[in-house]
């Protein structure tokens, strides 16, 4: 047998092979490429929508962002081209594209989505001011190439029912508003009227900043103030502002840092208050965190929801680069796309590098290995607003604000059944009762029933237990947490069980999917909340294997408001 017959394992084979493949032995051109094949003209238009080179990996997202914002949708050649571009995989591209709600993935020879979309909130606080019968009565209108969608929480719970036209937001939402709006296409942001650079320098700021870069004060006796004043992560997890930057200043350089402002919980939407007033109040102490950890760059991640936020905060940067206030890091803004997980530190750190917001396992923390495998520093918006302030008036200042044993200033973000919902700013450690009064009352002809402390994962509490101070570390022993401070009040028009139903939707819905106790335990939750006769025993473990086995605090945290009804609301269940 020959040598070229011996390749084709034997004589018949190798015989059938050389007559359809002449010249079989020798490399061979393919006459058509394996899998799809890419359109110039698609490649040609994505890079005249992205820019020219150098390109990144990490700006994925980034990326289909302009796409989603150009041509309303991702086709898939599209998505093909940018991965040619990236020296990725289609793949890669199509998971990270498909993992968020704003992306819309059109496949080959699909339809492409209505050219506007109205996103109408679903969340508790909508709920409550009738966004079901909002959701119906839109989706029965005419409105040519408009769709509308349900959305979760776009953080605008004080003026309920809302949704957003496009990237219009609309508070007190009303059929004739939002179909006036679709149909005139008024869909770009709406800018509020912000403090700006000019006013801000003029009031005083940015000279704290100056004395940190001109070497007036050491940033040990930054540290101090800042732990002597009591700040803590008022983004949730309330853990002390001073000892997370010497966590990171431990650490070997080159350090990073990143602004948590993917303010999602249902209920919350202080910071988004702060951002559309007193934006600068926040950059400076952004850039005094910078400053700290010796930050080479900060990546500021921003909620897709906050469209007005997103384009202030790229108006009034530059300023401040030109201004030379911010001579030695980089400061980039990083778009979410609609996911809630990204509010977990590392999912966040994952979407920054223009992943799948999954959240990391840890050991090792962020602190240590976070943005490219960098130590980073990770603070929320508000957090970061406090330190001028702190550093200026002293740490004494900040800390007596607080009562019941509290320190510091607090901003409560307060929805549902009063008559002036909103953001109220006092003193920490004030009870629900206390914010009903500075909101004016419960609303005429409701009694107050209960109250969510602390968003959507912090449990609910009946109104005899309205005495206690909203606190971290108050509410724990009653399976509850004030976590970002968002207190939404119920009222006996409420029923519990919807409301723990629509949280546990919230949180099937929002789930990363990457681990089964959550992925599957929300769903299934769903499923038994649903039923007229909820079977508590069942829920009972249910929850606990979610609470011991989840990977994050969306799992461990998901069945909070459910055991919270089964154990403060019996009558409800009945």
């Amino acid at each position: 047998m020959s040598d070229k017959n011996s390749k084709g394992g034997n004589g018949s084979q190798g015989g059938s092979r050389k007559a359809i493949h002449p010249g079989a032995g020798r490399r061979k051109a393919v006459p058509f490429p394996k899998g799809r094949v890419l359109d110039p003209t698609d490649l040609e238009a994505v890079v005249a929508l992205i820019g020219a080179q150098p390109y990144e990996r990490s700006l994925l997202i980034e990326y289909l962002h302009k796409i989603q914002d150009a041509e309303g949708c991702l086709p898939a050649g599209h998505l093909q081209a940018l991965g040619d571009l990236l020296k990725i995989p289609m793949a890669e591209v199509y998971e990270v594209a498909t993992f968020y709600a704003h992306f819309d993935v059109v496949p080959d020879g699909a339809e492409k989505p209505a050219a506007t979309t109205v996103r109408v909130c679903e969340s508790l606080s909508c709920m409550l001011a009738g966004a079901e019968e909002l959701i119906a009565a839109l989706q029965s209108q005419e409105m040519p190439n408009v769709r509308v969608v349900r959305a979760p929480c776009i953080g605008s719970c004080h003026t309920a029912p809302t949704c957003h036209v496009g990237h219009h937001h609309v508070d007190h939402a009303s059929v004739e508003k939002v179909k006036s709006l679709a149909l005139e296409g008024h869909v770009h942001p709406e800018l509020p009227d912000y403090q700006t650079l000019g006013d801000y320098i003029e009031g005083g700021g940015y000279k704290v900043l100056r004395r940190c870069l001109s070497g007036d004060i050491s940033v040990e006796d930054v540290i101090a103030e800042l732990s002597d004043g009591g700040l803590r992560g008022l983004g949730g997890a309330g853990f002390p502002t001073g000892r997370k930057w010497t966590f990171v200043r431990a650490e070997k350089g080159p350090r990073l840092m990143a602004v948590n402002g993917d303010e999602g919980e249902p209920g919350t939407f202080k910071d988004r208050h702060y951002l559309e007033t007193r934006p600068h109040q926040f950059l400076e102490g952004m850039l005094i965190a910078a400053w700290a950890v010796e930050a080479e760059e900060v990546f500021i991640y921003m909620r897709d929801e906050y469209p007005a936020v997103i384009k202030i905060l790229n108006d009034e940067i530059p300023k401040l680069e030109a201004a030379g206030l911010i001579p030695n890091t980089k400061v980039s803004i990083r778009r979410g796309a609609g996911a809630y997980i990204c509010g977990e530190e590392s999912a966040m750190i994952e979407s920054i590098e223009g992943k799948r917001g999954l959240p990391r396992h840890r050991p090792p923390y962020v602190a240590q290995v976070g943005i490219f495998d960098r130590p980073t520093l990770v603070n929320n918006v508000e957090t970061l607003y406090w330190i001028p302030k702190i550093i200026e008036k002293g740490p004494e200042w900040f800390a007596s604000q607080g009562t019941n044993g509290a320190k510091g200033l607090r901003s409560y973000s307060v929805s549902g059944r009063v008559k002036n919902p909103g953001v109220v700013l006092t003193a920490a450690g004030v009870t629900a009762r206390d914010l009903i009064d500075q909101c004016g009352g419960m609303l005429d002809g409701h009694e107050f029933k209960g109250y969510l402390p602390g968003g959507a994962s912090g449990g609910i509490l009946p109104a005899s237990m309205g005495h206690l101070p909203l606190d971290f570390g108050q509410l724990e022993k009653y399976g509850c947490f004030v976590g970002s401070h968002a207190v939404v009040i119920l009222s006996d028009k409420d029923q519990m069980k919807a409301v723990a139903l629509n949280l546990m939707r919230f949180f099937e819905d929002e789930s990363c999917g990457q681990c089964t106790p959550c992925r599957n335990g929300t769903e299934k939750a769903v499923q038994l909340m649903s039923q007229e006769s909820w079977d508590g025993p069942l829920l009972d473990d249910l929850s606990k294997v979610m609470a011991d086995a989840s990977i994050c605090g969306l799992g461990q945290a998901a069945a909070n408001p459910l055991m919270s009804v089964i154990k403060y609301f019996p009558d409800d269940l009945k």
